[in-house]
């Protein structure tokens, strides 16, 4: 057989498939475009280089409990902001991928509200990366909940989808039906820190028949964006009632304040 020519015997599985074969042609109709700027890229459900660049991503040194970034690194051990020593979280360990800002406030809000879905697998493996010592040992994934109405207008929930995409990468089983928001809130948006938490308060529970579901468990609770943590803790809370052992949030993007991310 010459050099470089592969040989595939009769019925063999290694046979271009039909998906392999209409690849080609679906790029030619479709062609693959940056999800951002939708210029033309190497890949579906991708972003440019340009784009890319203008994602703040958070990463290390940063606070154990909020997640947010630090101006430098301490030392060893944990390492936590003057912000949570002042005010801890219900909620065990906050992660976010990056800045809620430029290209990725675009993102998301393309993805929240005008169906802009073809970047969720991305979103998944960022998030995966993000929050890669949250689900090494967790249980169980829980998103955010939306109120009935609220998904029934919306059709979908941006939270469970991000869940599912990162689920399958972590291995970890997502639950969309234990963690239930039990009255219908305003939007968060214009309000203030205090605001934000009367409005969610009370706003989640489980219920008493699924508690087995979380009593014990490692959960962590997926997001897209962390604003003020009002949300966040809400939840945390809820699960905590019923008996979760750590709960730990895990959003796409958080707002990060200047008085956030000092140390102590």
């Amino acid at each position: 057989m010459a050099a470089g020519v592969r040989e595939f015997a009769p019925g063999s599985s290694r046979r271009p498939s039909l998906g392999s074969l209409l690849g080609p042609l679906a790029d030619l109709l479709l062609p693959p475009v940056c999800i951002v700027c939708r210029s033309r890229i190497g890949g579906h459900g991708l972003i440019c280089g340009a784009c890319f660049a203008k994602i703040d991503f958070i990463t290390q040194p940063l606070c154990d409990r909020l997640g947010v970034p630090l101006p430098y690194d301490a030392g060893e051990g944990r390492q936590l902001s003057a912000a949570a020593i002042a005010r801890p979280p219900v909620y065990d360990r906050a992660r976010a991928v990056a800045r809620y800002s430029s290209t990725m406030r675009e993102m998301i809000q393309s993805f929240k509200y005008h169906d802009r879905h073809e970047g969720v697998p991305l979103f998944g493996r960022w998030l995966a990366n993000a929050g890669r010592d949250l689900l090494a040992d967790a249980d169980l994934i829980v998103p955010v909940p939306l109120y009935a109405w609220r998904l029934w207008s919306r059709r979908f929930n941006q939270s469970a989808m991000l869940a599912h995409a990162v689920g399958r990468i972590a291995g970890v089983p997502v639950d969309c039906s234990t963690l239930r928001r039990v009255r219908r809130t305003i939007s968060q948006v214009g309000l203030s820190p205090d605001q934000r938490r009367r409005n969610v308060a009370g706003a989640f529970r489980v219920a008493r028949e699924r508690r087995s579901k979380v009593k014990d468990k490692k959960i962590v609770v997926v997001d897209d964006v962390i604003t003020t943590g009002a949300t966040a803790e809400a939840c945390a809370r809820a699960l905590r009632q019923a008996g979760a052992a750590r709960v730990d949030i895990l959003a796409l993007a958080r707002v990060v304040e200047a008085a956030a991310n000092t140390l102590a």
